[in-house]
Parts: structure tokens; sequence; C-alpha cells
């Protein structure tokens, strides 16, 4: 395979950025190092890209079953449009660090499906569902990203899921892989009113223009990217490779805030701003340019080392930006303001006024997890009441659209029936999960499940008790933080504990007092950690009771005082 040429302006070729000094071995960046291959993931990255797969999954590994398939694509390529191997069950967690990929996984694989700035049609919707219960085995996870993702899925059954969803424009082109992911978008997007702008053209134009391509399909490891334009700011941009968010510009008008280098994992690092304002119709330009140059000057040697987080730390804000004005947009951007504190909860749980009279109702499942029973439910409920659309969220929810006044209370009783909740308990609305152990390759521990049942305990538990603010709970089954544990009031990390018996049971280690900007919180922080503060699984809904209980016996209520400020001030005895 030929590299492609990474596009960039003459003023690139003329001035490329160059590091402070020296690194003793070279990072691997393709314009400081050159593109020589510095381990065996690059190195099949270039000899053949993952978007190539395609061909073979539909002409020979469809054919040929599991068993035909190449390692390289099954466990590389395969990414690119958005399959993995899901876990073998019965394989317990501690198997998850000493068992070799081939060993770990099941005949069968996620499939997620792309979903960009979450919108869907009830069409869209219904394909999904009927996907999911007749090769999925009616499984369906809302993710934190806006994808959806489903499970048991064959080989074999791939190229007819492609052509279903892409028959009602959708499909999985570059969902995982080291490439550009979904770009978050608000899920009230057009809608609501009091948006200050619709970031939706902008994120049709970078899907259109750039997923897919092949000059931006091997990046040096995932990519993400989210854009909003509603106060609330909802869609975690501080966690994401390059944000978005809408700022009105003293003298220029509203426009985005430009954000990069966000990224949890096991080292968690918060987005900077760059103090650039961009103008809506050179949002797609900028992408672009951020993205170059994560591809051009990411690392690429360590993949450990590979996100776009690192080189920022590295370079920091004022040269990053000169880099992606000077050598890719070949113009300077406008200074601009930092956007307001939001001034409410971006997760749209609740029932709530459009700006053309009609109303908007998120509900909540347990967790994310939903069916394609239900998926095919709500698409039947919101067509029986004159809807057409909806949305996923980047909190594991879902936004039903276009809703009349009057059938309002009707609709909320149907999604109740439905498992989907309009009015949930401050638990309920502020628990997410990451997979677990039931179908990741990587988890210790399971967790939908727990959290589920922790919900459950908590809402018998302290029914009646009037939390002052909603406290979220992140449930995550291993240290890679898919559930961003480090930015929740309560974030658990999966790990393994000593039972007393010589053995070991599930369990957390656990994060207190993180969270991002919102309307109780003047701005993005990861929380603490007490050393040895561990709790078990069945002991979750007892710890996290026991903590809530202490907050609100010592909370400082005449400064209205959230549960991550006091998580942070108590001492370590108050938070065991």
């Amino acid at each position: 395979m030929t590299i492609t040429t990474p596009r960039a302006t003459d003023a690139a070729a003329a001035r490329p950025a160059r590091p402070a000094r020296p690194p003793a071995r070279p990072h691997g960046q393709w314009k400081i190092d050159g593109t020589t291959p510095l381990n065996a993931n690059e190195q099949w990255k270039q000899e053949d890209g993952g978007l190539a797969v395609r061909e073979r999954i539909e002409r020979i590994y469809a054919a040929g079953g599991f068993a035909s398939i190449d390692p390289t694509d099954l466990h590389g390529r395969f990414r690119w449009w958005g399959l993995y191997t899901q876990r073998r069950p019965g394989i317990d967690g501690g198997k998850t660090a000493t068992l070799e990929p081939h060993e770990l996984e099941d005949e069968f694989f996620m499939l997620r499906v792309r979903i960009d700035g979450g919108q869907l049609t009830t069409g869209q919707l219904r394909v999904i569902g009927e996907i999911s219960t007749e090769f999925a085995r009616d499984t369906a996870d809302l993710t934190d990203r806006q994808n959806i993702q489903l499970h048991w899925v064959r080989v074999e059954d791939v190229p007819e899921i492609w052509r279903r969803l892409e028959a009602v424009g959708l499909g999985t082109t570059e969902a995982c892989g080291d490439v550009p992911r979904v770009i978050l978008g608000s899920p009230v997007a057009g809608i609501a009113a009091d948006e200050l702008i619709d970031p939706t053209p902008a994120i049709e134009e970078i899907q259109r223009r750039f997923i897919g391509d092949e000059s931006l399909a091997n990046l040096p490891r995932k990519f993400k990217s989210a854009i909003t334009g509603h106060p609330s700011q909802d869609v975690v941009h501080e966690i994401n490779d390059v944000a978005f968010v809408a700022v009105e510009h003293p003298s220029l008008g509203v426009g985005y805030d430009l954000w990069v280098g966000g990224g949890l994992s096991t080292s968690a690092h918060l987005a900077v701003r760059l103090g650039a304002w961009v103008a809506p119709e050179r949002v797609a330009d900028v992408w672009l340019g951020v993205t170059s140059i994560f591809r051009d000057y990411g690392y690429r040697r360590l993949r450990n080392k590979a996100r776009l987080k690192y080189l920022v730390a590295d370079w920091g804000a004022e040269r990053f930006r000169e880099v992606l004005e000077t050598e890719y947009l070949g113009a300077p951007l406008a200074d601009g303001p930092a956007a307001p504190k939001p001034r409410a909860q971006g997760d749209h749980v609740g029932v709530h006024r459009q700006k053309d009279g009609r109303f908007y109702v998120g509900v909540t499942p347990f967790v994310g997890r939903v069916s394609g029973s239900t998926l095919t439910a709500i698409a039947d409920l919101l067509e029986r009441h004159g809807s057409g659309r909806l949305r996923t969220t980047p909190h594991q929810k879902l936004v039903l659209l276009d809703i009349e006044e009057a059938a309002v209370e009707r609709v909320v009783a149907e999604l109740d029936a439905l498992g989907l909740q309009a009015r949930p308990s401050l638990f309920r609305r502020g628990t997410i999960a990451c997979t677990g152990i039931e179908f990741c390759k990587l988890a210790i521990v399971e967790t939908k499940q727990a959290a589920t049942d922790a919900v459950i305990a908590l809402e018998s538990r302290l029914a009646g008790i009037d939390l002052p603010h909603p406290i979220s709970l992140h449930v995550n089954g291993c240290p890679n933080s898919c559930a961003r544990i480090q930015t929740a009031d309560i974030g658990l990390k999966g790990q393994l504990l000593p039972d007393g018996d010589g053995g070991q049971t599930p369990g957390f280690q656990v994060h207190l007092g993180g969270g991002l900007a919102s309307a109780t919180r003047e701005e993005a922080g990861t929380g603490r950690t007490v050393r040895g503060l561990k709790v078990t699984a069945d002991g979750l809904a007892d710890y996290v009771e026991r903590v809530v209980r202490r907050f609100l016996a010592d909370r400082d209520a005449a400064a209205d005082e959230t549960f991550a400020e006091w998580a942070h001030r108590a001492d370590e005895e108050a938070l065991r």
C-alpha cells in the first residue's frame, strides 16, 4: 500500500514544526522522523489499510466463516468497520491479562453502528432494532459516544447488516480503529429553544468530506471529536481530542471556542482551550487541520503514548495553535472568549419545550442497556404520536423529538412501560456503565448488572431523601475508563479484590469528586483516590449509600456545596 502524502499548505513545507530537543529515540512522528514503521501495528497499517478489509469480509470471510479470517484482519483491520470480537463466555476476570486475544475471544462480534451527532429517524431506529432481533440475539447498548452497539454478530451476516444499514443512511465506517471516530453532537441540535447555533451542518460536512477518506484512515490512534451549539455544553468537550463549543464573540457573532487534547483512559488529560474563535463555515477545515496535526506529528512508536493528548501536553496550547494556523490553515484564527458556565444539566432528561412549541422528552434506560425489541417499540411509539426522529446522547440516554403538548404525558407513560424513564431518580439518571466482562475482552469485572442492582437498591434505601444536586456514578470494568470514571462524582474502576479466603472477588477502586463543567460545577476536574479505598461488587450499594449519607451530614448547605466539592475537602475517613 502506498502511504498517502499528508495534506499541507506551502507554509508546511517551508516551515515544519520542530521538537524543542531531539528525543533519545524517535517518536514515529511522520513529519519529523519519517514514515518508516516503528512497530508491528504501524507496519500492517501501511501494508494494507483498515478500510481495505471490507472487500475481503464481503467476498471471503462471510462465505468462509470465522475460521477463514486472517489474524491481522481479525485483530486489526476489522475495527475500521466497527467490528471487535467479543469475549468468550465463562472466562473470569483473572484471565484477562494472562490469555492471548485468540484465547479470550468468541467467534462472534460486537458491531458498532456509527451515529454522527446522535441523529436518527424512526425508520433508521427500526432497522437497527430489526437487525438486533434477527442477527444479534436482541442485544443493543446505547454508548456514551452516541453509538448503538450490537452483540453476537456472525461474520456471515455482516454484509447483509451493512446492506440494511446503508439503505437507510447508516453504517459502521470508521466506528472503531485508528481513525476519526463518531462526531459527538448536541442531542437537541436544531430544536432547543435556547440553542446558540445548530452544529448539524458542520457535523454533516465533516462526515461527508472526511469519514472514509484514505488520507485520514491511518492516524496514530483513535481520534474523538465533539461539536455543540447548546449552552449546556452537552458533548463532554473536555475529554475529546478536538471540540467546538458555541460561544458569542463580542464583534464577530456566534461561532465556536476551540479545544484540543482531551482524553481519559489510564492517564487522564482534560482538553485545553486554544483561545481561538472559529467561524461556523470554517469548522470543517479547522477540524481537518487538527486531525492532520495528529496524523503528521502524533507519536506512533508507543501505542500507549499515541493519543493527541500527549502531543498537546508536550507542545502546549500556544505552539499547537501556531502550527495549526501556519502549516494547516494558512491564516490565523481570531482570538475569542471562553464559553460561559453551563446553565443547565446537559443530559436533556425530562420534558422540555422545543423552539417550535412542541416538546422533546429525554429518557433514561438502565445504564444504556436496551434491546432490539425496545428500539423497534420506540420507533412505533414515536410514529403513533406523529414524530419521526430522535437522538442518542453522550450519557447513554435517548431524546425523543417533536411531541405535541397534548400527547406528552401519554408518551411519558408509554416510555415508562418500556423501562425508559423521563422522570428518573437522580441515581438512575446519573449512572452509566461500560460493556464490562459480559462482552469485552479487556474487562475484569461485570458492570451493567452490578450498576443496575446498585441503582435499584439506592432508590429504595434513599427514597425520600432530597439530594441537593445529581450525583453521578460511573462504573467501569477495567482501567481504560470507557465509562469516564475520572469525571464522575463517584467513579469505579473494576479490579479483582482479595475475598479473605485466599481467593478473589470482583470489586472496584474508587475515584471521588470528578466532573465536567456543568450548572453545579465551575470547571472540569478529575476525581481523587483514597489509598486502599476499594469496594466489592456485592458491597457497591452499601458503599454509595454510606458515602452519600456522610456527604449530606457534612456538606456546607449554606454554600450549596456539591458532592464533588465536599469529596475534595473531606478527610479520608469520611470517604471510606
